[in-house]
């Protein structure tokens, strides 16, 4: 079966959709808050009221809207599963086809403090000759690849879908790949599973196809000086636990209340973003990007098809396409921010990979391209560039 072209789209949320928002957000309906000024027992009343009123008040998302259609934006149906896409043009002599994959939770908005950069390094500091043409998906069920009525797409399937749109909808031979959480994991199976199609593959959630729960990297395989790496993936176990409990296991019934009240799911969203940054969510994102990441999961319920993935992925054995001892064999680079969720010891990484470059960051979170920005950008043109 042939796949469609890819249609020009154009992001327009209808008004009264933005009505009905404002209205929800309004008419919040407040729960107690005793003896919580510090968080323990999850985001506080104060922190939620003052993004709440700012979602509701001050957020202007015509005006992101604007922003988000100054680039090019794309949907497609591949077998079945709608899939939108922003296209950045590379400007360079021979610009690298590159796709970003974000998480959750994230959209394919947290990447656009990268994109120009990559795309036309000439006209932001770097050498027009590490251009790429960056292709942005959003996940399938994600804000704008909606409606998801297939089930069991899990990682594999989207890096298979991934395959089909730079390849067959796009035309590129071999294509780089990034990408952080979910991302991540899908990159790894890029070069996992279809390393003939990737030039190279870079993680900032450092992971390899199959290595969870029992088959995870041993205590012991970390070196003396990655000892911070176990006490911090230990620190981030207990800010992880609730979300992949649920999403895992009861996503539909959670699912009922994050589409009826905005305010409850910015308060699981933004709570998140609290837990895994390297820093004030406030000053690291600002207001606006956090109000963004919500809009973009209210609008189309699109948060309940989004953590479907995580049932999809998370209720069977993490098994790979071969058993090989170099699981990814594409070139692989990894970005190891010092506030990341998950590790693996380099040692792993060099027998479980191509290793071709390991960079650790003395800080930096779960949401390198928004918060380090210029890290990520200076990673792509220095591990895509001897690939080139």
């Amino acid at each position: 079966m042939s796949t469609p072209a890819p249609e020009p789209s154009e992001i327009t949320i209808p008004q009264p959709e933005l009505d009905d928002l404002r209205a929800r957000l309004e008419r919040t309906r407040w729960p107690a808050d005793p003896g919580n000024p510090g968080g323990k027992y999850g985001a506080t009343r104060e922190w939620m009221g003052d993004l709440v009123g700012y979602w509701a008040e001050t957020y202007d998302w015509r005006a992101v809207e604007a922003k988000m259609n100054a680039y090019d934006h794309y949907k497609v149906s591949i077998d079945g599963i709608p899939i939108h896409f922003q296209r950045v043009p590379g400007k360079g002599p021979n610009p690298m086809p590159l796709v970003l994959t974000h998480g959750w939770p994230w959209t394919f908005w947290d990447l656009h403090k990268v994109v120009d950069a990559l795309a036309d390094p000439g006209a932001h500091g770097g050498d027009p000759a590490d251009a790429f043409e960056v292709i942005v998906p959003s996940l399938p069920g994600y804000g704008l690849s909606v409606p998801l009525t297939t089930t069991g797409v899990d990682v594999a399937r989207i890096a298979q879908l991934w395959v089909k749109l730079m390849t067959e909808v796009l035309g590129f031979e071999r294509f780089g790949a990034e990408g952080g959480d979910w991302g991540a994991i899908i990159t790894g199976w890029l070069g996992h599973a279809h390393p003939e199609s990737l030039i190279g593959v870079y993680l900032t959630l450092p992971v390899i196809p199959g290595m969870f729960g029992k088959r995870a990297p041993k205590p012991s395989d970390y070196a003396e000086d990655e000892q911070w790496m176990l006490a911090r993936a230990d620190e981030a176990r207990r800010a992880t636990e609730a979300h992949v409990a649920v999403h895992r296991r009861d996503p539909q019934t959670f699912s009922y209340a994050m589409a009826d009240s905005p305010a409850g799911l910015g308060a699981w969203l933004w709570h998140r973003r609290d837990l895994w940054c390297d820093g004030d969510p406030l000053e690291v994102f600002g207001r606006d990007d956090l109000c963004t990441l919500s809009s973009l999961y209210w609008f189309n319920t699109s948060f309940a098809s989004s953590i479907r993935l995580y049932a999809e992925q998370f209720t069977k054995p993490a098994g790979t396409v071969h058993d090989r001892e170099r699981v990814i064999e594409a070139p692989t680079g990894f970005g190891v921010f010092a506030k990341e969720l998950m590790f693996v010891p380099r040692s792993v990484a060099e027998r479980a990979t191509d290793l071709r470059r390991w960079s650790v960051f003395d800080r930096g979170g779960h949401f390198a391209p928004a918060e380090r920005p210029d890290a990520i950008i200076s990673e792509m043109r220095e591990f895509f560039r001897p690939l080139r």
